[in-house]
């Protein structure tokens, strides 16, 4: 395996199994506004993006704008549900506790939710100092920028980092700026995420093993 100097964690679905909570919240209120989606089209379609870029794609569905509150409005269901459902990925304790070599967290929710579910998860103490957001730069995966983000802050160039990301768009954004991808691809039915990705894993237990921890 390759020695890499550091590693780059997605946040949800990777870290905190939120993904499916925090789509469903979405779906449900989508639906409230007649899109008559799933969960299967918004894990498809939503995994891994911008929440505005979510909203624009359901504002197409339905041919009409939703309330200007939307947003805020799901960030307050979802941040209910997280705080008595959301857990850590299981298995991702042990990786990061094994882990000798510096190690961060980018993701394309903003700082607020992404510490509030890492402590949610018992995981925020792993990261103190090294969470980077793409709300900090103004730029949401596929664009590469939050990644070379938090590589250059973490004082180390793209090829010497790998990241672990979970879904198409992340690892788009990833592999376009020069990194390294390991996908994990045990909720991901997306045919081209393994296009995108150096490998796949669908346990953490094989990430131990292909880091060789």
């Amino acid at each position: 395996m390759k020695e890499y100097k550091c590693i780059i964690f997605d946040c949800d679905g990777v870290l905190v199994d939120s993904e499916v909570l925090g789509n469903q919240v979405f779906v449900d209120m989508a639906n409230e506004y007649g899109a008559d989606i799933d969960i299967s089209y918004a894990m498809h379609h939503f995994k891994g993006g911008f929440l505005m870029d979510s909203i624009r794609q359901v504002e197409d569905i339905i041919q009409k704008s939703l309330p200007l509150d939307f947003e805020s409005e799901y960030r307050q269901r979802s941040y209910e549900i997280f705080s008595t459902h959301l857990k850590s990925v299981e298995g991702i304790e042990k990786v990061l506790e094994k882990l000798t070599i510096p190690f961060c967290v980018a993701s394309s929710g903003p700082q607020e939710k992404i510490k509030r579910n890492l402590h949610t998860a018992g995981l925020l103490s792993f990261f103190l100092g090294n969470i980077y957001s793409c709300y900090d730069i103004g730029k949401w995966k596929p664009d590469p920028a939050i990644y070379l983000h938090a590589s250059t802050t973490m004082g180390f160039l793209p090829n010497e980092c790998l990241v672990i990301e979970d879904s198409y768009k992340g690892a788009q954004a990833a592999t376009s700026g020069g990194f390294d991808v390991y996908g994990y691809a045990l909720h991901n039915e997306d045919p081209n995420f393994e296009k995108e990705v150096t490998k796949t894993f669908e346990k953490m237990d094989d990430l131990i093993s292909l880091l060789k921890l």
